[in-house]
């Protein structure tokens, strides 16, 4: 009885290692489709937030630059009107800028020597 019993009992343990192999290869395989899946999810959110962070970052600078172009205005603005209500003390404030930006190059261009 043993020897009929242990020829089949041999492929029936082989037939279950088989299936349960069969089982594990398949469910490694799913779980790398869903490891892949959940990766390839990760990567589009991150160039999705990647395109928001940049342009944010083109919107902060365009801002930025238009608050400066504003502040430059209204700067050339109020100069031009202090040029209009105080015109001698511009051209003095004016004469004595001249005058240092000379005395600095004079002096640049004698330690030069």
């Amino acid at each position: 009885m043993t020897e009929l019993n242990t020829p089949a009992s041999a492929a029936n343990m082989i037939d279950r290692a088989t299936q349960r192999s069969d089982a594990a290869i398949q469910a490694g395989t799913e779980a790398a489709h869903q490891a892949l899946e959940g990766l390839s999810q990760s990567a589009r959110q991150l160039q999705a937030d990647a395109g928001h962070l940049s342009q944010r970052g083109l919107d902060a600078l365009r801002d930025g630059t238009r608050d400066l172009r504003i502040s430059a205005r209204r700067a050339g603005e109020r100069t031009v009107g202090y040029i209009h209500d105080e015109p001698v003390k511009s051209m003095l404030f004016a004469a004595a800028a001249g005058a240092a930006v000379m005395a600095l190059l004079s002096l640049a261009g004698r330690s030069h020597r």
